[in-house]
């Protein structure tokens, strides 16, 4: 049996998945980016190869790809792919009827069109400022004093919406602890702060081509209030993946590698 392997090497996470010849996951692994894109590499593709008993080293993978913020610091990898193309694939290994993602990575968002092969249709990207990223979520958290997935639950609750103005991070956690200060209910912040990324990821929604359904990748896809705020003000369902929505860029390169591998033969 050979082995391929995916390794996203993201700005927050670095993800690696390990598929066999039929295109099964048999391994996986997502753990926090270090300060050095290698080492973060690296790391994660020594967790995922100790999952496999038949590998003992990324040399024993057939065909390794890199993806990501860092993809040109994978070891051994036989060479990259967009982050962009990955979580096309990704998607389209996982639920072929989903043709439209918004991917809300650490540090930018971007909205993907799949075509029927699973290559990408059309994108765009917003990584001009930080707000509605994953950076932003944890600074939200960070000013309710809560946990990541703490926040990300809070506004569930919320009976009404208090808006939040201001589009730049920085702003925006400064408005965010003077409300709190002032003793505003905290679930109807969250909402605010959740309906405000919502109406960012618009845009990406109508260029990604998105019609009456939409997919979440990333680590942002689990935050639960976000879904909620994006099907109210986008009014598209957000349809959930079976795998792990921040293994979709790992995944498919890890399918890339699958595909190319099996090519060579």
């Amino acid at each position: 049996m050979k082995y391929f392997g995916g390794c996203d090497v993201g700005s927050t996470y670095t993800k690696a998945v390990i598929l066999d010849e039929t295109g099964k996951m048999v391994a996986d692994t997502t753990i926090r980016s270090k300060i050095n894109s290698e080492a973060s590499a690296v790391a994660a593709m020594e967790e995922v190869i100790a999952k496999v008993p038949e590998l003992k080293s990324s040399k024993d993978l057939a065909y390794l790809i890199g993806t990501g913020y860092g993809r040109n610091k994978v070891p051994f990898a036989d060479e990259n792919i967009s982050e962009i193309s990955c979580h096309a694939m990704g998607v389209h290994v996982t639920n072929p009827d989903v043709k439209a993602i918004i991917d809300i990575g650490g540090q930018d968002v971007k909205g993907i069109s799949i075509d029927t092969d699973g290559t990408v249709k059309n994108f765009a990207m917003n990584d001009k400022c930080a707000a509605g990223t994953g950076r932003f979520f944890e600074a939200m958290a960070r000013s309710f004093e809560l946990s990541l997935p703490e926040f990300c639950k809070l506004s569930l609750s919320a009976k009404n919406v208090i808006p939040i103005t201001a589009q730049c991070t920085v702003f925006a956690e400064s408005e965010v602890i003077t409300l709190v200060g002032e003793g505003k209910p905290m679930d109807e912040i969250a909402a605010g702060i959740e309906m405000a990324v919502a109406k960012r990821c618009f845009v990406m929604a109508k260029k990604a081509g998105a019609t009456d359904s939409i997919t979440l990748t990333g680590g942002c896809a689990k935050n639960d209030g976000l879904k909620e705020a994006i099907e109210h003000v986008l009014k598209l369902k957000v349809v959930e993946l079976k795998t792990d929505p921040q293994l979709m860029g790992a995944l498919g390169a890890a399918e890339y590698a699958r595909q190319k591998g099996l090519a060579k033969k």
